[in-house]
Order: structure tokens, then C-alpha cells, then sequence
């Protein structure tokens, strides 16, 4: 298997809490995307984020699967859909995406 943006293990450890991504001021810091050679889709493993105040979250997504064609659009089109902007979320920022294949 190989990962683009590995993290350290202590890293998985730490716990979190549990936010939407509508959650005001949230700052996507992670966002975790595994397949399988061959198939169409990622599937989302987790999304993990900071809210004001430098609290790191869970952040609750409205998909758990992403064309792998696409897929930064697919997130924009979800987010048009709940009325946020996906680039100020950083949730498209190739820093903060993390795949496993």
C-alpha cells in the first residue's frame, strides 16, 4: 500500500469530538481517501479538522464515497449544496488530503 501525506501513529490516537462541516469557523486539516487499485471510488476512512479556539475535530461529512475521476468536484458540489465555500474549508488544499492505495 502506498499514502500520499502520511501522519505519525500518535496522531490516529488523539480523540475528538465530533462536528459537522457546517460547524462556523471549522478549517479541514485532514481528509482521508482509501480504494483499491482498479475501483472507481474512494472511500472517505475520516476527516479531521480545527475550530476556532484550536480545538482538532472529527468532521462529519454528507458523503462517504468520492468518484476518483472528479472528486475535488464532487466535494464542491457538495458543498455548494449545504452553502459553504469547499476552499475556505481547506478541504481541497492537496496538503490536507491524505490517499491510500
Amino acid at each position: 500500500m502506498k499514502e500520499t501525506n502520511p501522519l505519525l501513529s500518535s496522531h490516529h490516537n488523539i480523540r475528538r469530538r465530533p462536528v459537522d462541516w457546517t460547524e462556523p469557523g471549522l478549517l479541514v486539516t485532514r481528509l482521508r481517501l482509501i480504494s483499491d487499485p482498479g475501483c472507481d471510488w474512494w472511500d472517505v476512512s475520516y476527516c479531521h479538522g480545527e475550530i476556532p479556539g484550536g480545538e482538532e475535530v472529527r468532521v462529519i461529512l454528507p458523503f462517504s464515497q468520492l468518484p476518483k475521476r472528479g472528486f475535488k468536484a464532487a466535494i464542491v458540489s457538495y458543498a455548494r449544496k449545504d452553502g459553504l465555500y469547499a476552499v475556505k474549508l481547506g478541504i481541497l488544499d492537496d496538503i490536507n488530503i491524505s490517499i491510500l492505495v
